[in-house]
């Protein structure tokens, strides 16, 4: 059964249009969309579309090119992939000229008039929005754009006399989440939710961890996810000690723990949901011991978050927590003080505690302002994940330690009154 979750509106995007105008009044704004990527011979990668050209355009197809001119009688354009009858027999459909200018467009051109059409729309422009680097055709353009206005600025005085990076900006407004893209990750969260039921009934001794992370991932696609926010982690034994572990191979033995850290996507948001449980059901005590501490730190982590702390303030407040439960475990024995002073916690506790979650897992934004950390705002979605990892690295590792690994992650909304823990209906599991 498919869910059809509620997707933005498109005057949501218009309405993002209008505040990047608002804040960039001088000069165009040029954003590009992502383009087909090889795989193999023949064969592409799946499609994902460029997180800030869809936040911007909520344009799905690649290649297309947009332009933002503040003032002008056409705004926003956009150069797309012309409509091809031999492309849909095959591949399927594209939008063209005529179909975009259905969804908000004031002016759209085919890909093919882009070398001609773009020094018209920037003509007597001096100021440029564009994130050099980040699209190799798009470069030379600009590029070849720059030095025609150099040689003939000196007779009508119109160079192009900035190029500015409009990432950050763009960045800083994906921040601040509206009730349509809170309501977007909750749907992710869901669906995350149900493939965790589904990896739980199917996890067991003797069981392959790719098996695991099918019975998730079909989950997700049943209930209406078309992808993936970011490669499933299904990581069982000593391979939970690998933060970034995809491989997905292993089979469990009894007295596993698993952790799985994964996220369904739905309309482009994505949720970041981790959770660690033992295969048999049972935790052993010295699994039993290290879960505790780290379901102790990430619930005085969540308990911080509020408008005007910080992001290192939650890291913080669960790293005292744990840096105390190593000494208790006798991984360590220093003073908590001098362990964070140190540093002397990140063999076992190598990772931040947060970080921004959106369009994309590792979702864009500043986290520093004026070399200072960024306050919480009302409307910003972090993660909180705590974890201990006594892993190969961890050499002082008591022997009867070694190989557990346990991470805990919630995707958490920063309101007016504090915390509001939006995957917290996704059981955290403890000994029975």
């Amino acid at each position: 059964m498919t869910i059809n979750y509620p997707q933005l509106s498109p005057d949501q995007f218009a309405a993002r249009r209008k505040r990047l105008m608002e804040s960039m009044p001088n000069g165009a704004t040029i954003l590009t969309a992502g383009h087909s990527v090889v795989r193999n011979h023949d064969v592409d990668y799946e499609f994902r579309q460029k997180s800030t050209f869809w936040y911007i355009t909520g344009f799905e197809e690649p290649d297309a090119v947009a332009i933002l001119r503040p003032g002008a009688s056409e705004p926003y354009v956009l150069f797309v992939n012309p409509f091809d009858p031999a492309y849909e027999v095959w591949v399927g459909t594209r939008a063209g000229v005529d179909g975009v200018t259905e969804i908000g467009v004031d002016k759209a051109f085919s890909l093919e008039e882009l070398d001609e059409k773009l020094p018209e729309l920037l003509e007597g422009i001096e100021t440029l929005h564009y994130s050099l680097g980040s699209d190799t055709k798009m470069d030379e353009l600009i590029m070849k754009l720059t030095t025609n206005r150099r040689l003939t600025g000196q007779r009508d005085g119109k160079y192009i006399k900035e190029i500015i990076d409009p990432e950050p900006p763009i960045g800083q407004m994906r921040l601040i989440k509206t009730s349509q893209e809170i309501k977007a990750i909750e749907s992710a969260i869901e669906v995350t939710a149900k493939g965790f039921e589904a990896a739980v009934q199917t996890a067991a001794p003797g069981v392959y961890e790719y098996e695991v992370q099918s019975a998730l991932e079909n989950e997700f696609r049943r209930l209406g996810s078309i992808r993936n926010g970011y490669p499933s982690i299904v990581a069982s034994g000593e391979k939970a000690c690998i933060l970034h572990y995809v491989t997905n191979r292993r089979q469990m033995l009894d007295g596993d723990l698993i952790l799985i850290d994964a996220g369904a996507e739905v309309h482009s948001y994505t949720a970041d949901i981790t959770r660690t449980w033992p295969v048999n059901g049972r935790f052993t005590p010295e699994q039993q011991a290290v879960y505790s501490i780290v379901l102790e730190a990430q619930e005085h982590a969540i308990a911080e978050v509020a408008p005007g702390v910080t992001i290192r303030d939650i890291h913080n407040k669960a790293l005292r927590v744990i840096a105390n439960g190593l000494v208790e475990l006798g991984g360590l024995h220093e003073s908590v003080d001098s362990i964070i002073e140190e540093g002397k916690y990140m063999p076992f506790y190598m990772h931040g505690t947060s970080h921004w979650l959106g369009l994309d897992v590792h979702d864009t934004g500043a986290y520093k302002q004026d070399d200072e950390p960024s306050p919480l705002q009302e409307g910003m979605v972090l993660t909180v994940e705590p974890g201990i990892y006594f892993g190969h690295q961890a050499t002082d590792t008591p022997a009867h330690f070694r190989g557990i690994g346990i991470r805990i992650e919630d995707n958490v909304l920063v309101t007016s009154s504090g915390a509001l823990n939006l995957s917290d209906s996704i059981p955290k599991y403890s000994a029975s």
